[in-house]
């Protein structure tokens, strides 16, 4: 009950804090921060000597007057460098220009896109916190539930439908590792930088990066907007597939159960989850299921192409570096996340008849090999082979291995025996331990693999991704904090040099 509480909690301030970064966000277009890198240059330059001090009042007064302006419905919010300065002239005077020292285009539009882009990680990291969220207290619900679970799209073995959750929570995971890491290569201001080899102007790099939010700045000129600038779009589209690839495989999962006669998972019915067929009655068709598996193409789609545009190009040039294409990824990867997200809370699960399915088929039989090796040392390959021979006869005859005949397994074990040249006598294992060797919920309770199923360590586990869980928001929140507070401070201080404003 508490972990549920924790989570409850955690999933409102998820919501709470997602809702406030994106008001912010929403504002934060490319006209904002060429006015933010105005802002910044103007209080810099004054007040290390590289702008007339008798200037200052007039460009400040300027261009806060046209940021302002820009703010009317309707009004002309330019994306470019060569577009923004003809109104600042307007406003401020050609001496304005004077602000262009020691900057281009080049390292001002890859600032700019860094912003964006790293305005749009954020968000999805909060989604997918949100999603985990939700997937660690379904997992937590269904520790216990026992399931079929499948390889090679077959039936395989038994296993908790919390378990199954929680690998796919493993996957969550590693992509906010991912995020994390594609983030602090992101974070770093390309501005003063120039267009390739810097200025001759001793401009203040760290300062400029401080003030619009960044950890640090890009080191190498060259690479500022030459190299990283078309690299990083390469490595955003690499997220996003990832995160794609991780939910369609489990969409397609729980895809399988609907070609079933009698499915143990389905979508609840209504919201949306699905609708009936325009020409079949009996028909539920999963719509929100194929919405989502189409959204996850698309977002494939969308990360592979940025790897094609930044193939074969030369340094710098802009093919990958539309922040509308790029931001169209991270947003495509959040739609995908949004979409698994309300998949789960629509499961609905019968454990009954998961536990029907796995009693009325032989998803158990290795743990019949496992005994006979770990409690009488038969050779491994012996007892697969012995069961393997249980399972042949009992598909042949129609048997369901709760009535499997103990005296039929007692001659199987002895042809096994004969077959494969070993010395030994009757079956070891009693007809009792027999039968519960083949009991599923057993066989999950008593596993003792680390990372396994039963509960100790189901517990150690929902624990330690609760763990990751606030860490991961911790972080969310520490990033979009500095973000904030570094802007609200450029704010401040532009304020100062603005005459009336104070």
């Amino acid at each position: 009950m508490r972990g549920s509480r924790t989570l409850i909690a955690t999933a409102v301030l998820l919501a709470g804090s997602a809702w406030a970064f994106a008001q912010s966000a929403q504002k934060r277009d490319e006209f904002y921060w060429l006015g933010q890198i105005n802002k910044a240059s103007t209080v810099i330059n004054s007040e290390e000597g590289l702008l007339d001090p008798a200037l200052v009042p007039r460009i400040a007064a300027g261009l806060d007057k046209m940021l302002k302006a820009a703010d009317a419905p309707g009004a002309k919010r330019p994306t470019l460098v060569i577009t923004f300065e003809p109104l600042l002239i307007e406003a401020a005077g050609v001496e304005a220009t004077l602000l262009h020292a020691g900057r281009s285009s080049q390292d001002m539009l890859s600032a700019v896109r860094a912003a964006m882009m790293r305005d749009e990680l954020l968000r999805l990291a909060g989604q997918l916190n949100r999603l985990s969220a939700t997937m660690l207290g379904f997992a937590e619900k269904h520790a216990g539930t026992i399931v079929p679970n499948y390889t090679n799209g077959v039936a395989a073995q038994p296993n908790s439908y919390g378990h199954y959750l929680l690998g796919h929570l493993s996957g969550l995971e590693r992509d906010a590792e991912r995020l994390r890491e594609a983030y602090a290569r992101l974070d770093r201001s390309p501005m003063g930088t120039t267009v390739l080899n810097g200025t001759s102007w001793p401009l203040n790099r760290p300062r400029m990066a401080s003030y619009l939010g960044f950890a640090a700045t890009v080191d190498n000129a060259y690479d500022a907007a030459q190299i990283t600038a078309a690299e990083m779009p390469v490595e955003m589209g690499a997220l996003a597939t990832s995160i794609a690839l991780h939910a369609g495989a489990f969409v397609e999962d729980v895809m399988v159960q609907y070609a079933q006669p009698r499915p143990w998972i389905l979508l609840a019915e209504g919201d949306g989850n699905t609708y009936v067929s325009s020409a079949m009655p009996q028909k539920r068709n999963p719509g929100l299921l194929n919405g989502v598996r189409s959204q996850t193409s698309t977002a494939i789609s969308l990360g592979i192409g940025r790897t094609i545009q930044a193939h074969n190009i030369p340094p710098g040039m802009s093919d990958p570096k539309s922040v509308r294409d790029n931001a169209a990824v991270i947003s495509g990867a959040g739609a995908v996340v949004d979409g698994w997200d309300r998949i789960l809370k629509a499961l609905v699960i019968d454990p009954q008849r998961a536990l029907e399915e796995l009693n009325s088929d032989w998803t158990a039989s290795q743990e019949v090999a496992d005994v006979l090796m770990r409690q009488y040392r038969l050779p491994f390959r012996v007892g697969h082979h012995f069961a393997s021979e249980i399972v042949d006869h009992a598909k042949a005859h129609d048997i369901k291995p709760s009535e499997f005949p103990y005296a039929e397994a007692q001659r199987i074990y002895q042809k096994t025996l004969k077959e494969m040249g070993v010395a030994g006598g009757d079956l070891p294992m009693s007809e009792a331990e027999f039968r519960a060797t083949l009991d599923p919920v057993a066989i999950v309770r008593n596993r003792a693999t680390a990372g396994g199923p039963q509960p100790a360590e189901m517990a150690r586990m929902i624990a330690s991704a609760r763990q990751k869980l606030a860490t991961q928001e911790g972080w969310i929140k520490e990033r979009r904090e500095r973000i904030d507070q570094a802007l609200a401070g450029l704010d401040r201080d532009f304020a100062k040099l603005v005459p009336g404003a104070n």
